[in-house]
C-alpha cells in the first residue's frame, strides 16, 4: 500500500536551486578543480528537479600526476609549520563553516538531494572535527617517552612524521563530512591532500577545500581531482603514501590489493547493513522515535543508517505500530528550508536500486506497512520511507544493502536470538540497541559485530563521540577515523632509542659464561618487582 506525505511548499529560484547558488560561485568553485585548460567537461544535476546543476573539468592522469607533483612540494613547507600554525588554520575553518553555512547547506541540498536538517548535522560534524583535532592533534603528535630496553641505560622517544601525500577517495552520500572530516586530521598531522569527490558532489568539497585556503593553508596542499575512477584511479593509487577510500565494499577489496601491491596503509570504510535491536525493557515510544531517525536520514543514503530492526516478540506489535504511525507522518519533499523530514534520493541508480529491492522482496511474500513507492510528483528521484516486513533470505534486501529509505522488521524470542540474527551478516559498520537498563544495553551492545555500537540511539551518539574510534568490522571495512586512530593513521611512527653505557652484550674482557647467568638473573629479578 501506498502512504500519503505531505508536500511542503518549494522555496527555490526559477532556475530551481537556492539564489546563493549564483553562476559565478559555481564557476569559481569549478575552476579549482586540477584539470588542463583544455578538458573535456562533465555536467551534473541537481536531484530534486533533474535541471543541469554545474560543469567541471575533468581531469586526465597527466592532471593528477601534476597534483602530486605540485603537493609533494608544498607539503615539506606545510610539514615544517609549526603545529601551533596549523592550529590557527583549523580553527578558522570551524569559524568560517558556522559562519557561511547557509551557503554550504545550500550547496549540499542541491548536489546530494537531502533535507537541510540532514544537511545541518553535516555543517555540525565538519565544525566538532576541526576543533578537535585542532585542540588535541599537538598531544597527539608529540613526541613521547617510552620505557626503554633497559631501565635508566635506554633513552627511547616514540616520534610521529606525516605520510607525505594523502589521496582521499571520497563519497557523494555525506559530501561534506567526508571530503572534509578526512582531510582535517590528514592536515593537521603535516601531509598534504589530493582528493577525488564524487563528481555529483565535487561542488560541496571544493567549497570545503576553498574555506580551507580562506583560512589560511597555504596553496597546493589539497588538491582537488575529478573524474571517474576507472580513469585516474590508477595514477592516485601510484602515487599515494596513503589512501583513505568512502564506498563500497567491492571497490574497497581492489584498493586494498592496489595498496598492498605498493606496500602503502589504506583506511577504508565500506558497506554497512546495520542492525536494530529493540529488548523487551525498551521505551518504545522512544524506540520508535529511534527507528526513525535511524532509518530515514539522508533518504537512507547513510552509511551507519539501519536497513534490519529486530524486536522481542513481546513488544514487537506494539512497537510497529507506533513506528509504522511516525512514518507515515513523515513529510517528503524538496525544499531548501527545515519543512521537510525525507528528501530525494541522489541518483536514479540509487532509485532503481531501492525499486527493484522492495519489488524483489514484495514478489517473493514481504509485506508493506509504510511506503514502498516512487513519487515522482515530488521530483524525479523520490521515494516513500518504507517499512517492510516477512522478509526472507532468499529475498535481495534481506542480506545486501540497499542504501535508501528502506528497513525490514524481524522478531526474536530471546535476546540471545536477537544477537544472533543481528550478528548474521558479514558486514559490521553500525548498530543500536534499546533498552530501559543502561548497563544491560551495554552488555548487550558490546557482543554486537559492529565497528560503532548505540545504546538508546541511532548512530549520533557514536559518530559525535569523536574522541573515540569509527569504523568497520568484517566487510564493512579496516582502518577508523576520529580519536588518536583518525590522525595517527596519517603518520609513520619511528622510534629511537638513544643507548647509554652497557646494553644487552658483555663488555670487554667480561665473557659470555659470566655475563649470560648474570643478565637472566636480573631478568628475573625484573620479573618478581613487577617490571613491565
Amino acid at each position: 500500500m501506498s502512504t500519503k506525505y505531505a508536500t511542503p511548499e518549494r522555496v527555490t529560484t526559477t532556475a530551481g536551486l537556492p539564489s546563493s547558488l549564483t553562476a559565478q560561485l559555481r564557476d569559481r568553485l569549478t575552476r579549482q578543480v586540477a584539470a588542463g585548460a583544455d578538458a573535456t567537461r562533465v555536467a551534473t544535476t541537481a536531484p530534486y528537479t533533474g535541471g543541469p546543476l554545474a560543469d567541471f573539468p575533468v581531469s586526465t592522469p597527466g592532471d593528477v600526476e601534476i597534483a602530486f607533483v605540485r603537493a609533494r612540494r608544498a607539503q615539506a613547507i606545510w610539514a615544517a609549520t609549526p603545529i601551533g600554525e596549523r592550529r590557527k588554520v583549523l580553527l578558522r575553518f570551524h569559524d568560517l563553516v558556522l559562519g557561511r553555512q547557509n551557503e554550504g547547506l545550500d550547496l549540499m541540498q542541491a548536489e546530494n538531494g537531502k533535507t537541510r536538517r540532514d544537511a545541518f548535522l553535516e555543517i555540525t560534524d565538519t565544525a566538532i572535527t576541526s576543533r578537535y583535532y585542532a585542540r588535541s592533534a599537538e598531544k597527539l603528535l608529540a613526541a613521547q617517552r617510552r620505557r626503554g630496553a633497559i631501565p635508566i641505560l635506554t633513552h627511547t622517544t616514540e616520534l610521529h612524521h606525516p605520510k607525505g601525500v594523502v589521496a582521499i577517495i571520497s563519497p557523494w552520500n555525506y559530501p561534506l563530512s567526508m571530503a572534509a572530516g578526512d582531510a582535517i586530521p590528514a592536515l593537521m598531522a603535516g601531509n598534504a591532500v589530493v582528493q577525488k569527490p564524487d563528481t555529483q558532489t565535487a561542488l560541496t568539497a571544493l567549497w570545503a577545500m576553498d574555506l580551507m585556503y580562506e583560512a589560511g593553508l597555504p596553496a597546493d596542499v589539497w588538491q582537488m581531482v575529478v573524474g571517474r575512477g576507472s580513469s585516474i584511479g590508477e595514477p592516485l593509487m601510484d602515487n599515494a603514501d596513503y589512501v583513505m577510500f568512502t564506498g563500497s565494499t567491492a571497490t574497497g577489496r581492489q584498493i586494498a590489493r592496489d595498496a598492498g601491491e605498493r606496500l602503502i596503509g589504506a583506511s577504508l570504510e565500506l558497506g554497512g547493513k546495520n542492525a536494530m535491536l529493540v529488548l523487551d525493557d525498551a521505551d518504545l515510544d522512544r524506540a520508535a522515535d529511534g527507528a526513525v531517525a535511524a532509518a530515514f536520514p539522508s533518504a537512507g543514503q547513510l552509511c551507519v543508517s539501519i536497513e534490519r530492526i529486530y524486536v522481542a516478540e513481546s513488544v514487537r506489535q506494539e512497537f510497529v505500530a507506533k513506528f509504522v504511525e511516525r512514518t507515515k507522518q513523515l513529510k517528503l519533499g524538496a525544499a531548501y528550508d527545515y519543512s521537510t523530514d525525507v528528501g530525494s534520493l541522489t541518483s536514479q541508480s540509487q532509485l532503481d536500486t531501492v525499486t527493484t529491492h522492495v519489488a524483489d522482496a514484495v514478489g517473493k511474500g514481504a509485506t508493506v506497512l509504510a511506503g514502498g513507492t516512487a513519487r515522482p510528483d515530488l521530483g524525479p528521484l523520490f521515494y516513500e520511507p518504507t517499512i517492510l516486513t516477512d522478509v526472507t533470505p532468499e529475498m535481495t534486501l534481506h542480506g545486501h544493502e540497499t542504501f535508501g529509505p528502506v528497513v525490514s522488521i524481524y522478531g526474536f524470542d530471546d535476546v540471545e536470538e536477537g544477537i544472533a540474527q543481528a550478528n548474521a551478516t558479514s558486514y559490521g559498520l553500525n548498530a543500536s540497541v534499546w533498552s530501559r537498563n543502561g548497563a544491560h544495553g551495554r552488555a548487550v551492545a558490546a557482543r554486537v559485530h559492529a565497528g560503532t555500537v548505540n545504546v538508546n540511539e541511532a548512530f549520533a551518539a557514536a559518530w559525535g563521540s569523536i574522541d573515540s574510534p569509527m569504523g568497520g568490522m568484517g566487510d564493512s571495512g579496516v582502518g577508523r577515523r576520529h580519536g588518536k586512530d583518525g590522525i595517527l593513521k596519517y603518520t609513520e611512527p619511528q622510534t629511537v632509542a638513544h643507548q647509554r653505557a652497557l646494553g644487552f652484550t658483555p663488555p670487554a674482557r667480561i665473557p659470555w659464561t659470566t655475563w649470560a647467568p648474570a643478565l637472566s638473573a636480573v631478568l628475573r629479578v625484573w620479573k618478581l618487582i613487577g617490571a613491565r
